[in-house]
């Protein structure tokens, strides 16, 4: 039962640092029009988190071995509240920089140290339920932010303060007192503070699927809003913001039956499926349209392949999971990132629809690659491993 609850509660912490991060997507075009950016500006501030993130996950991803898990998860809660209040200060996009920045690394902290937290508190022989419940609150975090925010200004109207950044500020403030009194089940690693991330062998195609459906994710986050008000459709950004996130939580429960690989080809068919069908929606001006290639890409990027990708990188290194974890990340946020800012710089040049269909074709023939490269390796490895007893035979 107690470690039902400290599962609870460190699920809770999870989900209050992730719910930060995009809380304040709704509101991405107040801060432009503050400081009169255009696209490329709101799509480098959005990958100024992946700046904060990455150095956090390639140095720092094993932090947690040395200090405990309790103290990274603790600061990451205290860095999503000082980001969201120095934006209520200061509505303007270089602020939503530095506030990017620092939820990248409280990220960073809290997602490495977090998974590995959570499978020494239910034990080795549940780590794909402890995988299952860090992805499940991670999800609803990253896709709730938005909609609360997104459901706040529909209630309150226009602000720069809404109720959600409110909850936030309780929330936040809350867990990080109550997360420090969570019992510490990890052997402390006499291991130096700066670490590099693991990358597990034969985990790259989990890890490129991952990128894959982030980069759909990050399209979904910072591109689409901005061509879903040209289209008059602004009202619905908080909704597919949500939905691109919470309809791959709905899905985890049906990829955690399935066999990696499987649920990992799932994945990479159901990424440019969704995708085409969202941009699509933006062509016939259907948001309908749109909002069934959001959900398609979501069972995607936070469902079968969020949760196969996590729980392989897991399993392949239970020595060193916190590093693994956040050799999985390093993945998942360079396609969460690099896409979106060249996104930006050619929607900026040519227009946004224009943008997201040229980064449709990018998910087609990157997917079509990985899978034909992949299905190569495995039939290699089968004719490589059988060769011996082969050559026994002849010699025989």
């Amino acid at each position: 039962m107690k470690n039902f609850i400290f599962a609870s509660l460190l699920a809770t912490a999870l989900f209050t640092v992730t719910f930060a991060v995009n809380l304040q997507a709704p509101l991405y075009n107040v801060y432009a029009v503050g400081s009169s950016v255009g696209v490329t500006a709101v799509t480098l501030a959005f990958a100024a988190y992946v700046a904060g993130l990455m150095p956090t996950l390639m140095l720092l991803g094993g932090l947690s071995d040395r200090i405990g898990r309790r103290i990274p998860i603790a600061i990451a809660l205290l860095f999503g509240l000082i980001a969201t209040f120095l934006l209520v200060i200061f509505p303007i996009w270089e602020m939503l920089v530095l506030a990017r920045f620092m939820l990248g690394m409280g990220t960073g902290f809290a997602t490495t140290a977090g998974t590995a937290y959570m499978t020494e508190i239910l034990g080795e022989a549940k780590a794909k339920q402890a995988a299952l419940l860090v992805t499940s609150a991670t999800s609803l975090g990253f896709g709730g932010g938005a909609l609360a925010t997104g459901i706040s200004l529909n209630l309150q109207g226009g602000t720069i303060a809404p109720a959600s950044f409110i909850a936030l500020f309780i929330l936040a403030s809350t867990l990080s007192v109550f997360v420090l009194f969570l019992p510490r089940v990890d052997v402390p690693k006499r291991v130096s503070l700066l670490r590099l991330p693991v990358f597990p062998p034969h985990t790259w195609p989990y890890g490129i699927g991952l990128a894959l459906a982030w980069s759909a994710t990050g399209m979904t986050i910072a591109v689409v809003p901005l061509q879903l008000e040209a289209q008059g459709f602004a009202a619905y950004t908080g909704v597919i913001i949500f939905l691109s996130i919470f309809i791959g939580f709905l899905c985890q429960p049906i990829a955690r039956r399935m066999e990696g690989r499987v649920a990992l080809l799932i994945g990479y068919a159901l990424v440019p499926i969704g995708f085409l069908a969202l941009v699509g929606g933006f062509w016939s001006q259907s948001i309908l349209l749109i909002l069934a290639g959001t959900c398609i890409t979501s069972s995607a990027s936070y469902g079968f392949t969020y949760l196969c990708g996590l729980s392989e990188f897991s399993l392949r290194a239970s020595e060193d999971r916190a590093r693994a974890t956040a050799g999985l990340f390093v993945y998942a946020y360079m396609g969460f990132s690099l896409p979106v800012i060249a996104s930006g710089v050619l929607a900026d040049m040519f227009g946004s629809l224009l943008a997201l269909s040229l980064f449709l074709v990018f998910l087609f023939i990157v997917s079509f690659l990985v899978i034909a490269i992949w299905r190569f390796q495995a039939r290699y490895e089968e004719v490589k491993s059988v060769q011996p007893e082969d050559s026994r035979c002849i010699d025989e």
